[in-house]
């Protein structure tokens, strides 16, 4: 084998490398975005239609059909732009290497207990908060303006931050792994028709958040106490202490990636 031959290789392997690499962020952000799934959903029908006729070689519907998959993509972007935009730019903040530790168990553990500890004492004196936990897309773009404070998370420094009247009490915290990194962020709040529109600012935030990244939202409301988190795009309103901890546990551990399930199912099924 030449020189020559193995750089060919080599660049090949490469070129298909960096495809898979592109498909699969680009996938992996498109399941958290209801309307960008909605359109894949379209195009993909829309090419099984064509397919079918032209197998059955019906004139009228497939020249509708050319027109669509000529015009089709122009027309996506003109008029999904916004979604397109969150898509990219969820891509484009997310950590290909991860700048935070990977909590052990123990770590976990506190960090629940910590932010539970907190959000019973906010429920019972009805203290509005709001506490974005970061994961895989980093949420730079909010930290940057925000007051830093890049410390241990405790439930006395929540409660805290969140005391009323505060000068950091209106803003949102963000914690990245088991630390407190900054206080009085603001963030986008959610366009969704379909949330209620009794909802404040604190819960459209939260869903904004959890709409455009992967990061755990956790709310309190400041009129009646109820707690909530939004997370993977959804808001999960007014939850009892138990459910919110057991969505918090189920939404802070790690998980698995998909194509390793997978992996397993079909490993499963051959025995």
């Amino acid at each position: 084998m030449t020189l020559n031959m193995l750089w060919e290789i080599v660049t090949k392997i490469i070129d298909i490398g960096i495809v898979w690499i592109a498909f699969y962020f680009i996938l992996k952000n498109i399941k958290n975005n209801i309307k960008m799934v909605l359109i894949f959903k379209g195009v993909i029908l829309i090419l099984l239609v064509k397919l079918l006729s032209d197998v059955l070689n019906l004139y009228t519907v497939g020249i509708i059909l050319q027109y669509c998959v000529e015009w089709g993509p122009l027309a996506i972007i003109v008029i999904f732009q916004p979604e397109i935009r969150s898509v990219l730019e969820s891509i484009g903040r997310t950590q290909l290497l991860g700048r935070h530790k990977i909590l052990t168990i123990d770590e976990r553990e506190k960090v629940v207990y910590e932010i539970m500890k907190a959000i019973e004492y906010f429920k019972r004196n009805r203290i509005g908060a709001l506490i974005v936990i970061e994961r895989e897309i980093s949420l730079q773009e909010y930290i940057e303006p925000a007051t830093k404070i890049y410390a241990d998370l405790s439930s006395d420094l929540l409660e805290t931050v969140f005391f009323p009247n505060g000068p950091l009490h209106d803003g949102g915290i963000v914690i990245q792994g088991d630390r407190i990194t900054v206080a009085g962020a603001v963030f986008k709040t959610s366009m969704n028709p379909s949330i209620s529109k009794r909802l404040g600012t604190r819960h459209r935030a939260a869903l904004g958040i959890a709409e455009e990244s992967d990061a755990i939202a956790l709310v309190v409301s400041e009129e009646n106490g109820r707690i909530s988190i939004a997370c993977d795009g959804e808001l999960n309103y007014n939850l009892t202490l138990d459910e919110f901890r057991m969505l918090l546990v189920d939404a802070i551990n790690p998980k698995p990636e998909v194509f390793y399930e997978a992996e397993n199912k079909d490993s499963a099924g051959e025995e």
